[in-house]
C-alpha cells in the first residue's frame, strides 16, 4: 500500500468520524499550499484554489444539517492519483429530508501532499474522465 493511499484513508477516517465538522479540519497537514478543489459536476461545478477552495467546500456543506461519508472502495490509479468511491448520506438544512448519493473523488499528489481533489456527483462521468469501466 502506498503512502498516498494511506493518507487518503486517514483523511476519510477523520471525515467518517466527524461528518461536516471534520471536512477541513487538519487540511493544512495533508494539502499542498497550492491545493485546488475541482467540482467536476453538480450544483457548484468549478475549479477553486486557496481561500476559494475552502469557501467552495464550506458553501457545499452549508446546505446540510447532517452529512456522513461512507467509503465503498479505494483505488490507486497510479503513483500520483487515488480514486475514492463513496456514498454521502445527508439531511438537508431547509427540507430535513435525508438523501444518499454515490459519488467519486480523485486525489492528486505531489511531494506527499494532496495538490488537487476532483469531486464527481456522477460516478459514470468520473469513470469516463479516467478511462475506467464502472
Amino acid at each position: 500500500m502506498s503512502e498516498n493511499l494511506d493518507l487518503v484513508r486517514s483523511i476519510y477516517a477523520d471525515w467518517e468520524r466527524g461528518g461536516i465538522g471534520q471536512v477541513l479540519q487538519g487540511a493544512a497537514e495533508w494539502s499542498h499550499p497550492e491545493f485546488e478543489f475541482v467540482a467536476a459536476d453538480g450544483p457548484l461545478a468549478g475549479s477553486f484554489t486557496g481561500v476559494e477552495a475552502e469557501e467552495s467546500v464550506y458553501g457545499m456543506l452549508a446546505a446540510w444539517e447532517e452529512l456522513r461519508f461512507e467509503v465503498e472502495e479505494y483505488r490507486e490509479l497510479d503513483d500520483d492519483r487515488v480514486l475514492v468511491l463513496e456514498r454521502r448520506i445527508g439531511r438537508g438544512k431547509g427540507s430535513g429530508v435525508e438523501t444518499g448519493t454515490k459519488v467519486a473523488a480523485v486525489f492528486h499528489f505531489r511531494d506527499g501532499k494532496v495538490t488537487r481533489q476532483v469531486a464527481y456527483w456522477d460516478r459514470d462521468r468520473a469513470f469516463a474522465d479516467l478511462g475506467l469501466e464502472g
